[in-house]
C-alpha cells in the first residue's frame, strides 16, 4: 500500500469554499482516475495560535507506487493547476508519497 498525501494550508476566508469544493469537485476528480482505492481528509488539531490559516492532509491510498506516480506523471499537474486557478495565494501545498511498512 502507497499513500499519497497532500498537505495544504488554507486561508480562513476560503476555508468553506475550499472544503466544499474539495469534497464535491476535486476530490471525486482524482478518484475518479482509478489510481486511487479510497481516500481521507483530515484537519490539523494541533496549530500554533501564530500560524496563518487552516491546515488538513488529503490522503489518497493506491495499490502501489506505479499507480501514484503515474497518476503524478499524468493526471496531477491538471488537478493541482485548477486549484493554483481557483485559491492562488490563499492556499499552499506539499505533497509526500509513503509506503506503509
Amino acid at each position: 500500500m502507497v499513500l499519497y498525501n497532500v498537505t495544504v494550508n488554507i486561508d480562513e476566508d476560503v476555508e468553506q469554499d475550499w472544503i466544499q469544493w474539495m469534497k464535491n469537485i476535486h476530490i471525486p476528480e482524482v478518484m475518479e482516475t482509478g489510481f486511487f482505492e479510497e481516500y481521507r481528509m483530515m484537519k490539523m488539531l494541533s496549530e500554533s495560535p501564530d500560524e496563518a490559516g487552516k491546515t488538513y492532509a488529503i490522503q489518497y491510498i493506491a495499490e502501489d507506487l506505479f499507480k501514484v506516480e503515474t497518476y503524478l506523471d499524468t493526471v496531477a499537474p491538471k488537478l493541482q493547476k485548477q486549484s493554483i486557478i481557483r485559491y492562488g495565494t490563499k492556499l499552499a501545498a506539499f505533497r509526500t508519497v509513503l509506503e506503509e511498512v
